[in-house]
């Protein structure tokens, strides 16, 4: 099993840019596919990005491709996000998960995870 928190959220405008970060501890951090994912209050948790064990296949929800960024360091465990151009709908409470197959988008396939980070985005 792997540990991970969550750090970096914060109050930010719109148009503005936060970057995300997840630090792991535990088991083998490059044996793990790595994920973000969200939840807004009332909503269910939600893919933002995905990025597998060695870096080389990234993936991103329709609704933040060309905003956000999802990188990997394998050395220092852990997975970070570059969030550009943010939007009030981005507002949410920020997940970090990991799972220990190939890539894949659904939350359910994920079995760590991070307490979260809120992510406030002001109009």
């Amino acid at each position: 099993q792997v540990q991970l928190v969550e750090s970096g959220g914060g109050l930010v405008q719109a148009g503005d840019s936060l970057r995300l970060a997840c630090a792991a501890s535990g088991r083998t951090f490059s044996g793990y596919t790595m994920g973000w994912f969200r939840q807004a209050p009332g909503k269910e948790r939600e893919f933002v990005a995905v990025i597998s064990r060695t870096g080389a296949d990234r993936y991103y929800a329709d609704s933040v491709k060309g905003r956000f960024t999802i990188s990997r360091d394998n050395a220092k465990n852990t997975v970070s996000m570059q969030m550009n151009s943010l939007k009030p709908e981005d507002t949410a409470v920020y997940y970090c998960a990991a799972r220990t197959l190939v890539v894949a988008t659904n939350p359910a396939d994920f079995h760590s995870w991070g307490q979260g980070t809120q992510v406030t985005v002001s109009s």
